[in-house]
């Protein structure tokens, strides 16, 4: 209960914080940032209530990837606006829906989705492991999937810098041309690593109950905030439906030639 506890209040604390300058710059777009600080802020609280080194080493993890995601994100949305998909969501830009409508549908929304993703944290909080051979299949899984996201958003910033008229219309090289969204795969990936480290090393009983926890990453970052989000404006580009008849929405596979 008390790893519930902590979880919770340092999620809410953190989107709370992140609020607040949300509101001074007038743009809503900055939780990004602060979506994986928040998981870094709960692996942090959560190894101090539990000291051991399976703690330390889940917060180690997580740190990683969400301390290289914020930064990421951060560096790329520099001087940038809103983000159009929080203005499709507010029907405008910044905070002209309302506090009360921004912090419900953003904020809080985001605050309550990370206190349940991380629920494989906070079993590891309150229990023993039990299959320490499981932990490190955990990290293996967790290394793809950082893997997916540190290549796939360096392949996308290098093909960004180059002149528009001299690159092509669609990036479908590297990882790109094995999955349209290497990024959300890998962070999939990385939460289902974590799923297997943090909880199901414990004993079936974690695992099953907290499957709901990957899961739920998985099915927002591919259906709901994701990869079919980003989708609706990327299928207007040139050359999109030839590149999405070759190459697969989420789940990577081999690339298939133009002609296949």
């Amino acid at each position: 209960m008390t790893a519930t506890i902590v979880a919770l209040a340092a999620a809410l604390a953190v989107m709370g914080t992140t609020a607040a300058i949300s509101k001074r710059v007038d743009r809503v777009a900055v939780v990004d940032v602060a979506w994986g600080t928040s998981f870094v802020v709960i692996a942090l609280v959560l190894a101090l209530v539990r000291p051991d080194r399976h703690s330390w080493l889940l917060a180690l993890l997580v740190a990683v990837w969400g301390g290289r995601l914020a930064w990421h994100i951060l560096r790329r949305s520099h001087g940038a606006g809103e983000d159009p998909r929080y203005e499709k969501m507010l029907g405008g830009p910044g905070w002209q829906a309302g506090a009360a409508t921004v912090l419900r549908r953003v904020f809080l929304t985001q605050a309550v989705v990370a206190f349940i993703v991380s629920a494989p944290l906070q079993v590891a909080a309150a229990y023993d492991v039990r299959w320490w051979p499981v932990v490190w299949i955990g990290v293996a899984v967790w290394a793809v999937g950082l893997f997916f996201e540190v290549v796939g958003d360096r392949q996308l910033a290098a093909y960004r810098a180059k002149p528009k008229e001299s690159r092509p219309k669609i990036l479908d090289t590297g990882l790109w041309a094995w999955t349209r969204h290497p990024n959300y795969f890998g962070d999939a990936c990385v939460w289902w690593g974590l799923w297997l480290a943090g909880a199901v090393s414990l004993g079936w009983v974690p695992g099953l109950a907290t499957i709901f926890a990957p899961a739920a990453m998985t099915f927002f970052i591919r259906n709901v905030t994701g990869a079919k989000m980003l989708e609706r404006t990327m299928s207007q580009r040139e050359g999109w439906d030839e590149y999405a008849a070759r190459v697969p929405l989420f789940f990577p596979r081999p690339p298939r030639s133009r002609d296949a």
